[in-house]
């Protein structure tokens, strides 16, 4: 495996900066709160020697005994266990705290080798910022800026140096991951989007927590299951924009729609218990604009009785009808039900977004559609529609070259696509069907022929006028 790099330390040091800079990404939210990083953050570190993996982490309290912060330190010690080395990061600026007492103990205990690194250091003299931290009893501290990146490559450099086995590179990686589908788990806050990450992975990897808005950014995963490897994408939930207030909300809205656009599917997660808000049917409507897969996960359907469950599925019916293409599943994340169904919806949804459609296959389909529906007439002309072929994926597109397409109606092109999806099996992905006016050569050729008609005319004209010309001075120059 990769040599892992786990950044720790107390809230607001500077840890996201740090990874950011290491990642060269942005990745990671960065602003100047307090525990803004809950989760952990894995990335890919460039920049150094050899390849390594870096892991942000949340602000580490090792003695939180409740709340948000409990799991917060849970996290990080989870990242401890899996590190090759740790850089336990402070702040020069704000100087030792009794918090990073408790936070060295712990990584004492850990057997882990640590990297004492000072930052905020840039205009300071690293000698009198550091002195203090030599009280924690963890060898030389080492001063770096993350935020201007000086002696950033130095600790690098210095954490992988205490790593062993330094063997395999990138490409091997590459190699052992090759394509597979990015899966991105949206949807309101507090529906069950992190416990359902949480029960397709097996483990607590990231906080589930009873309270909306604790995810705060968009966390990639790696999944395993069924002998198929996915990525899974855990985001932040989405409330309605005269709701959001806070600036990290913001930020995290905006993560969480960059997440969608570089997923390949997208799981909505609506809570049964709530019933298909507003909101829900906002989000799936983002997703479909973005041309993603789709799936949808009804959360907490094990609390419901009879008549309310025949009651959402009748709200489901209503609300989001647009949304006929997609799979629904009612599932329990909390109990771990319906989710293989879930997962073969998603591999389905994957595989019909990236399918290819033969340029034959489309125009055969497109022939058989005019031939029970012809575009209506408009403005006493009907559109001919000649022949169809692929113009991309994920969303598959459908290119129809033709006649007058400018006056079909956006009726009849929602016709073609069921017809284009029902023939080729398309569930659990948009299409979108485009169409391309085609040339009239004959209309080309009488542009050409009045051309040069104007052309003619114009000459003989001239030709007239200097015949005349002449003339008038020949009767002239009799006269005299």
């Amino acid at each position: 495996m990769l040599p892992t790099i786990v950044l720790v330390g107390r809230p607001n040091v500077g840890k996201s900066t740090l990874f950011n800079r290491l990642t060269k990404t942005r990745d990671a939210l960065v602003a100047d709160l307090p525990g803004l990083t809950r989760d952990r953050h894995y990335g890919r570190g460039l920049g150094a020697s050899c390849p390594y993996l870096v892991i942000d982490t949340g602000g580490f309290e090792p003695k939180a005994e409740t709340g948000i912060m409990q799991e917060m330190a849970k996290q990080t010690l989870l990242a401890i266990d899996e590190a090759d080395v740790v850089i336990f990061l402070v702040d020069g600026r704000a100087g030792l705290s009794p918090q990073e007492y408790a936070i060295a103990d712990t990584l004492r205990k850990s057997g882990r080798p640590v990297l004492l690194t000072v930052n905020k250091t840039e205009g300071m003299q690293k000698a009198i910022v550091s002195a203090d931290f030599y009280a924690l009893g963890l060898g030389d501290p080492l001063s770096i800026s993350s935020a201007h990146g000086e002696g950033v490559r130095d600790l690098v450099e210095l954490a992988l140096e205490s790593v062993p086995d330094l063997e395999k590179d990138a490409d091997d990686l590459d190699a052992e991951q090759g394509k597979h589908p990015r899966i991105a788990i949206v949807g309101r806050p507090n529906v069950g989007k992190s416990t359902l990450v949480n029960a397709l992975l097996g483990e607590d990897r990231v906080i589930a927590f009873d309270e909306p808005g604790t995810t705060r950014d968009s966390i990639e995963i790696a999944l395993d299951r069924n002998g198929k490897h996915y990525t899974l994408i855990d985001t932040a939930g989405v409330r309605k924009r005269g709701k959001v207030f806070e600036a990290i909300e913001k930020f995290s809205v905006i993560k969480t729609m960059q997440a969608i656009e570089d997923a390949n599917v997208a799981v909505l997660v609506v809570d049964a218990q709530e019933g298909i808000t507003e909101q829900d049917a906002h989000v799936a409507a983002y997703i479909l604009e973005a041309g993603r897969a789709l799936v949808v996960a009804v959360n907490k359907w094990d609390s419901l009785k009879d008549d309310e469950r025949d009651w959402i599925k009748r709200e489901i019916d209503r609300k989001l009808q647009f949304l006929d293409f997609a799979k629904f599943h009612y599932i329990s994340a909390l109990r771990k039900k319906g989710l293989n169904e879930l997962l073969a919806s998603v591999d389905a949804a994957y595989k019909a977004a990236f399918s290819k459609l033969s340029t034959p296959q489309l125009t055969r389909v497109l022939s058989e559609a005019i031939t029970q529906h012809q575009p209506p007439i408009s403005r006493g002309i009907r559109p001919k529609l000649r022949y169809a072929h692929q113009g991309g994926t994920n969303p598959p597109i459908v290119v129809i070259h033709g006649t007058h397409v400018d006056a079909i109606k956006d009726s009849y092109k929602r016709f073609l696509e069921g017809v284009f999806r029902k023939a080729f099996t398309l569930t659990g992905t948009p299409l979108r069907v485009q169409f391309n006016q085609g040339e009239n050569p004959f209309v080309k050729e009488e542009t050409r022929k009045q051309g040069e008609g104007l052309v003619t005319m114009r000459r003989r004209k001239n030709a007239q006028r200097a015949e005349l010309k002449a003339k008038k001075e020949k009767l002239g120059q009799k006269s005299k």
